[in-house]
């Protein structure tokens, strides 16, 4: 008898390839599109080209995903997580920036939305597994679901799943985990799905190409302040510390001058108490370095200690470089020191870890730390 998998298409091509190739191994394959941001509920006013454009845009990926259904000959279902994803990731993502951090809001929608209330859903269908077109591999191993990087390291998603459990993963399949993205198109050329030639989505789901200031005023009252140095001396204004992220240059609006001369200027600190954004001059200013971070709301996927005399290395931001670390529990947190120092390690952000191609887990950056000494962050 075929089992019957419900792969989560979005109306891109990762998702159509991997619909295919499930059909391909002898599944019973059932689509489902996910609408998880009601563009109505913006306060823009309606009529704006720009809540137009959106709207468009996921009526236009819920149609592409459609025609790959009929293309390769699967049903396709449509389920609104609407007021999940409000509950469980947004009103995340605006805390998050009231506390002057940075938020990673697509980690909590794979945690709450993609492997969870998508699962629970999928048991309509008496489904034996979920699959998504993540670039990321689960096998089993002591006969437990562990979860592996992808094999194209310019594509690995493990950083974004880094909060799931075995749980999860025990009814997860990653159909193009395995593969390049030269593959995956090639792929879906062979199978001639309409979605080969889609451009690949980029940015945060509910905001897309709008502009980010505008759309986070929306929800979020600004309230602008001072830019200062590290010896407070005022430079000019900001427009409010929820738009800035630490190791930022770009939207500083300062140019070159007689008195600091014509080295960039980035953010290296804000002051919450004074509403001030710290910056200083220089992509290696030394404020942006730290060698230490404590992270809290701890995943351990199925790594329950950690042994020191094995080799761990970190992510602080995804398509980062791979630091090297050693880790020590510190309660319910853990405290992450790097063999190197790392610069503009971000509260707010996810710090994942990995033993080789192996993903542990990992947790939210809390507090950063140079020579033991807070940094202001």
């Amino acid at each position: 008898m075929k089992k019957t998998v419900v792969v989560g298409l979005s109306g891109g091509v990762d998702s159509s390839v991997a619909a295919v190739l499930l059909k391909e191994q002898g599944f019973n394959v059932i689509g489902l599109f996910m609408r998880n941001w009601d563009s109505s509920t913006n306060n823009d006013v309606l009529g704006n080209p720009e809540l137009d454009d959106e709207i468009c845009s996921q009526e236009k990926d819920y149609q592409d995903a459609e025609k790959v259904a009929e293309k390769i000959g699967i049903p396709i279902h449509r389920v609104d997580f609407i007021e999940e994803y409000w509950d469980n990731v947004f009103t995340y993502f605006l805390d998050e920036y009231k506390k002057g951090r940075t938020p990673n809001p697509d980690i909590l929608c794979n945690k709450y939305i993609k492997f969870d209330a998508f699962i629970k859903y999928a048991k309509k269908f008496n489904a034996d597994f979920i699959a998504m077109g993540h670039y990321a591999r689960v096998a089993i191993v002591g006969k437990r679901p562990t979860m592996f990087r992808g094999i194209d390291d310019n594509k690995d998603q493990t950083y974004f799943l880094s909060q799931l459990n075995e749980s999860q993963l025990a009814k997860t399949l990653f159909p193009i985990g395995h593969l390049t993205k030269k593959e995956v198109r090639d792929l879906a050329h062979k199978y001639d799905l309409p979605t080969k030639d889609k451009k690949d989505s980029t940015g945060i789901c509910f905001i897309g190409e709008r502009d980010f200031e505008k759309f986070l005023s929306n929800y979020l009252p600004s309230k602008k302040g001072n830019m200062v140095t590290l010896e407070g001396k005022v430079i000019r204004q900001h427009s409010g510390l929820m738009y800035y992220t630490i190791g930022q240059r770009k939207g500083l609006g300062i140019g070159g001058s007689s008195e600091y001369g014509n080295e960039p200027w980035f953010v290296i600190g804000k002051d919450l108490a004074k509403n001030e954004l710290i910056i200083g001059q220089g992509f290696h200013h030394p404020t942006l370095y730290a060698d230490s971070c404590l992270i809290d709301d701890v995943n351990l996927i199925n790594h329950d200690e950690f042994d020191n005399k094995f080799v761990y290395t970190a992510k602080f931001r995804y398509r980062q470089a791979d630091t090297e670390v050693t880790i020590k529990h510190v309660g319910d947190e853990l405290l992450v020191t790097f063999l190197e120092d790392v610069r503009a390690v971000t509260p707010g952000q996810a710090c994942v870890i990995y033993q080789d191609d192996r993903c542990l887990g990992g947790g939210f950056i809390k507090e950063v730390y140079k020579n033991k000494e807070k940094r202001k962050y």
